[in-house]
């Protein structure tokens, strides 16, 4: 079989590269002697590394791919490649400008399934699945159609994973704190994502009470002003350890890799949490469809509360325009996931994983 050259481009947050990932999975199955490029921002490059389905990965800064001549440049560059095939699971403006310059055979995007596109950014356009109907969650689904849609695959892996090397395995900062070991995802990827500081406090307050645990706040570099702002509201500072913190996503990859459990908003360091096996719960903002991405929920390993699911007359639907009301000003709805509301999930998960 000849030498395929083959293009994933998902220039997105964490976990969306990360669920990228089964797409490079599946088409080794398909073409064990491929050549498989991830074309990715920078900041999300630790969450494919090791992973032995991907040969390359081209890594650019989102800042710079916003500029037009530098995009041009990057179409140009891809073109000189001559890949065979290119898979588009975002399939922004951006990146369909980049599949139609490149010249590849097999163009492989999504479009939303009542939309007609204006040119040919793809050989094969796959529409999105209207619903889910595996327990991967959507997102991942859609990703297994555009390979399902146009290549024969028999069996595929929908479970995305991440490859720790054997000194990563062994990582020790927490060998010597208290168990269990809570890592609290305290703040969401962007504030539309994060709840209301008082209700995330109610939790930690719940935790550090009942069971005396060792919590671990997780955020981003740049929002280490706002962790500190919600570590000094809670009552039981003697069980944060804020001194225990990784700034790099390998950093982080190996430090969850040794707690017991993970809480936190949902985006990407809970589907890094799932990829190595432990267990999350995960509270989903208002305005996330929850079908996308409730990935591997089985309200057992891993549970999550939306409020959608627990007051449903609040949704009278669930539209795109519905979706991006909602989006624009999530607060009044995150109001009413109340603590008391997330503890009656968030309650019967932890007593089950720590006791």
């Amino acid at each position: 079989m000849e030498l395929k050259q083959i293009l994933v481009i998902q220039n997105k947050r964490i976990g969306d590269v990360l669920i990228s990932s089964v797409i490079a999975n599946n088409i080794k199955k398909v073409f064990p002697k491929s050549h498989v490029t991830y074309f990715v921002y920078d900041y999300t490059v630790g969450v494919l590394e090791n992973n032995p389905n991907i040969d390359h990965i081209i890594s650019v800064e989102e800042r710079v791919l916003k500029k037009p001549l530098e995009l041009f440049k990057m179409m140009r560059y891809i073109r000189a490649q001559k890949y065979a095939i290119i898979f588009d699971p975002y399939s922004k403006f951006q990146s369909r400008l980049i599949c139609l310059y490149s010249n590849a055979g097999y163009r492989i995007g999504q479009k939303r399934a009542h939309k007609k596109l204006k040119l040919p950014f793809y050989t094969h356009p796959i529409s999105y699945l209207t619903h889910r109907s595996k327990n991967c969650g959507k997102a991942i689904e859609d990703k297994i159609n555009m390979i399902t849609s146009v290549f024969d695959l028999p069996d595929p892996t929908y479970e995305p994973k991440i490859f720790l090397t054997d000194q990563e395995k062994q990582y020790s900062k927490i060998s010597e704190v208290k168990r269990p070991v809570i890592m609290l995802g305290v703040l969401g990827s962007t504030p539309k994502k994060s709840m209301p500081y008082p209700y995330i406090v109610a939790l930690i307050d719940f935790i550090t009470k009942t069971y005396k645990a060792t919590i671990l706040f997780n955020y981003a570099p740049h929002q280490k002003q706002l962790a500190l702002k919600i570590y000094e509201m809670c009552a039981d500072k003697q069980y944060i350890n804020m001194d225990i913190y990784e700034d790099s996503i390998r950093g982080f990859i190996c430090l969850m890799n040794s707690c017991d459990l993970l809480v936190a908003n949902e985006g990407g360091s809970v589907h890094i949490t799932k990829a190595l096996n432990v267990p999350t719960f995960t509270i989903y903002s208002p305005y996330i469809n929850k079908e996308s991405w409730c990935s591997f929920e089985d309200g057992d390993t891993h549970d999550s509360i939306h409020l959608l699911e627990e007051q449903p007359d609040l949704f009278k639907s669930f539209t795109q325009v519905q979706t991006r009301k909602i989006e624009k000003n999530p607060e009044a709805l995150y109001q009413k996931l109340t603590p008391q509301m997330i503890l009656k999930k968030l309650s019967p998960f932890l007593e089950k994983h720590l006791n």
